[in-house]
């Protein structure tokens, strides 16, 4: 039976993908080896419902392949016993899950008001210009080099980060820098193609896209030592540091506030 075509349309995904979520063909999942499955059966014991282990689960299998493939879907599915169309729904819906494989690196660029008003664009498109090939810029989750080889790159442009009392910024497998230029970002970017991992302003050293989704997962293996990176910086506990200094504090609520009176429904 053939997909409809307006199933095809509807669909985020190419017409042979969306032909197998139509009709539940099952896909090869023999890519997840054992310890992957023990992980996916950590991460459902972690829950009273199984299906709320699917976001995590989620990032485990992108920890694997470097996005979600048809046979991750069909993984999370076999694991959590949700149909594909349940899973692929979740899947397509938030952007952390690519659906293309992704580069060794993963580098957001905030492109929202208030970075881009301070230079974000400028930021996306200086490296769009350096990532790209035959005189067209990398666009919006493109990979230069081969997906997951050292020093391949996948670039997008990302909503808030919320960092904007730092902004510019941008993240690398979600590990900010913060306060950037064009010229420093472009720096940035040449050293994780030459195979460096520049530290981040805050947070965790830096590690591969594949490996930061392991944690996302919330598995640390090795890593646990990441969790005691510096999460703020100066600038965003300077209030809160100039009123400990100066001995200010929140006016106490009172012990029965007096609310205004709801109005009346009509």
């Amino acid at each position: 039976m053939s997909t409809p075509e307006n199933v095809l349309a509807a669909s985020p995904l190419d017409p042979g993908s969306t032909g197998r979520l139509v009709h539940e063909t099952p896909a090869d999942t023999g890519v997840f080896d054992a310890d992957t499955v023990a992980r996916a059966r950590a991460l459902i014991a972690r829950y009273p419902q199984s299906r709320s282990a699917l976001l995590p689960m989620l990032h485990l299998v992108q920890s694997v392949e470097g996005y979600v493939s048809q046979e991750g879907i069909a993984f999370c599915a076999g694991q959590l016993d949700l149909s594909l169309a349940e899973v692929s729904a979740v899947a397509t819906f938030y952007t952390m899950y690519k659906r293309r494989p992704c580069g060794e690196h993963l580098v957001s660029v905030c492109t929202n008001t208030l970075c881009a008003a301070l230079g974000g664009d400028a930021i996306y498109a200086k490296l769009r210009e350096h990532l790209g090939a035959d005189g067209r810029p990398l666009g919006h989750e493109e990979t230069s080099g081969e997906p997951g080889a050292p020093g391949s790159i996948t670039l997008e442009h990302a909503e808030c980060l919320a960092a904007c009392d730092l902004g510019p910024v941008l993240q690398v497998n979600y590990e900010f820098y913060d306060n950037q230029t064009p010229e420093k970002a472009l720096e940035l970017v040449k050293s994780l193609q030459a195979g460096e991992k520049p530290h981040p302003t805050r947070g965790a050293p830096l590690t591969d896209f594949r490996q930061a989704e392991l944690q996302l997962a919330g598995f640390f293996e090795g890593r646990e030592a990441d969790l005691d990176g510096p999460s703020a910086a100066p600038e965003t506990v300077r209030g809160a540091a100039i009123a400990a200094d100066r001995g200010w504090t929140a006016p106490a609520m009172p012990e029965n506030p007096e609310f205004p009176a709801l109005p009346e429904k009509k």
